[in-house]
């Protein structure tokens, strides 16, 4: 019988034409799941169905009409609007691998770009099935030739201790050739796989220097660690002269934006491959780096012989390139065979993001906390505006689990802590919180809430790597001594910022601030007044931040 043929329009200008074999008119769809790909199918055609109430920002999908085979099914099948989010029937078509797939915006996806992939497939409207679509796959449902189908793993959420978005610059130059460049390709591989990567861990992606800088995928394309080998793998050689100083700056300045995946408050990370030495100036990359808060390393591999020295522009080129010259930021291997040994250590340097010098910065690497007052002479009006002048400061920093924290304390005769530096680690929370804070009333003794907040807040945060500031607003008096505990406060390594407002007077303002007094003291006389000292205090925690790193 001979075959019919069914016309799906392709990418450019001509008509992808696809066989549709005889006899699978009675088919059974194959139950998926919402993230199953296009590579879990391992036929030409085959009809599935897709389960309704699949998030349509939770789907991975590459390209637009032809879809690389690491797309999820039902992701193209919405994206092409063949289906709904409702789900339904699709026939899926395996087509061969092609260059650059598109990212297009339709039907409430956004699919991304691809370089490169060695499979793809597109998708037709299914034929109506009674069996109902479900949100896992059904376990009777097998393909035609009887063998059950791989069930795809849900997205994990990865290695939480180790939090980096991470870019492997690899080297695609002549000077490393395709043998070398493919066990540094294994190399890699290895690496990602023990990162843990996963949507609450680490994020990968990866650069190609040459004789020009290729992306070959970003930070928001896989989030998991099976996909990321593939990607890996997929990853043809180019050639070229070995400009990593031109790679590098390009991935500096152009892969960590929002769109391609950067996430706010997570350690920028570079990693360098270089087989041999650069052909290019990497110094200067390294500076342009380093103004973007990324943190280089430089993996190096085969260093040149004696002979080979009056081709390197500059022998000392890791140490200028490295994030900090300390040792941390480079790694040497000898060659690229027998590199299994060298995976760990480089991972663990990679995940330790207290270490990661260039990206702290006095908006990420902060704890802030603040002590309020909360005594009858300051009224309940004025207390919400102390509150404001709070989240106004609170909001600019870089909130989250390893990045700026916030606390806060409430205190009349007593103290209350309103919360600590652990209780909250996104921005919208400590925001949240600080706008639920209820106002006390009492007296006002501003040397024991020093001391208490010293103790009970400062005290578990003792070993970290954050710089400690404390921002005291008071609008009187105290009735208690504030020289001693701003002393021991000072000497336990805390900033103060004193904020005086109506009738607190200069003289306990200046015992509570830190040195040099005239820039960590501050007054006005209407709570009214505490809105333009806002800029003065996040200038002047920046600022103190950048000399204790000198």
């Amino acid at each position: 019988m001979s075959a019919a043929w069914i016309p799906v329009l392709c990418l450019g200008v001509s008509l992808l034409l696809l066989p549709e074999p005889a006899g699978s008119e009675g088919a059974v769809p194959i139950a998926v799941t919402c993230f199953t790909r296009g590579l879990d199918i391992r036929k030409e055609k085959a009809d599935v169905l897709c389960p309704g109430g699949c998030p349509p920002e939770e789907f991975s999908v590459f390209g637009n009409v032809v879809y690389a085979s690491v797309s999820s099914i039902c992701g193209a099948a919405v994206h092409r609007g063949i289906i709904s989010t409702s789900g339904g029937p699709v026939r899926v078509y395996s087509l061969p691998g092609r260059e650059n797939y598109s990212s297009v915006n339709a039907n409430g996806i956004q699919s991304q770009t691809l370089s490169r992939w060695s499979a793809s497939f597109t998708v037709t409207k299914g034929k109506t099935s009674t069996q109902e679509a479900m949100g896992q796959a059904v376990s009777t449902a097998r393909p035609p030739t009887g063998k059950r189908l791989k069930k795809t793993s849900e997205k994990k959420a990865g290695n939480k201790d180790c939090k980096a978005d991470i870019a492997f610059l690899i080297d695609g130059s002549f000077n490393i050739g395709q043998r070398r460049f493919n066990l540094q390709k294994n190399f890699v591989g290895k690496v990602a796989l023990m990162l843990g990567i996963g949507t609450e861990g680490p994020h990968v992606g990866l650069v190609q220097a040459s004789e020009h800088p290729k992306t070959e995928f970003y930070l928001k394309n896989f989030t998991s660690a099976k996909d990321v080998l593939f990607a890996i793998k997929e990853v043809g050689f180019r050639g070229g002269n070995s400009n990593t100083g031109k790679a590098l700056k390009h991935t500096a300045q152009k892969f960590f934006t929002a769109d391609t995946g950067m996430r706010k408050g997570i350690p920028k990370v570079v990693v360098v491959f270089i087989d041999g030495w650069p052909s290019d100036d990497i110094e200067e990359a390294g500076i342009v780096a380093r103004e973007f808060g990324v943190n280089v390393f430089i993996v190096s591999v085969a260093k040149a012989i004696p002979e080979e020295l009056g081709m390197v522009q500059d022998v000392a080129f890791v140490d200028k390139a490295v994030c900090r010259n300390n040792g941390f930021f480079s790694y040497h291997m000898p060659n690229w065979f027998g590199t299994t040994k060298y995976v760990k250590p480089l991972v663990q340097k990679l995940c330790s993001h207290e270490q990661m010098m260039c990206s702290k910065t006095c908006y990420n690497s902060v704890n802030i906390a603040f002590l309020i007052d909360g005594s009858s002479s300051v009224g309940d009006s004025n207390f919400r505006l102390m509150l404001d002048f709070v989240s106004n400061i609170a909001k600019t920093f870089e909130i989250s689990d390893i990045g700026a924290k916030i606390a806060a304390v409430q205190f009349t005769y007593d103290q209350r802590t309103e919360f600590s530096f652990t209780d909250y680690s996104t921005k919208e929370n400590v925001l949240a919180v600080i706008r639920s804070i209820r106002y006390m009333s009492g007296g006002t003794a501003t040397g024991d809430a020093i001391s208490f907040t010293v103790r009970n807040v400062f005290g578990p945060m003792r070993n970290s790597p954050n710089k400690n500031f404390l921002v005291i607003i008071t609008d009187g008096q105290s009735y208690d001594d504030v020289r001693g505990p701003a002393a021991a406060a000072h000497d336990a390594g805390i900033t103060i910022f004193s904020v005086g407002v109506a009738w607190a007077p200069l003289d306990d303002l200046k015992d509570m601030a830190s040195k040099p007094k005239e820039s960590h003291a501050f007054f006005t006389r209407e709570f009214t007044g505490l809105e333009p000292i806002v800029s003065d205090i996040i200038r002047g925690i920046c600022r103190d931040f950048l000399e204790s790193q000198q």
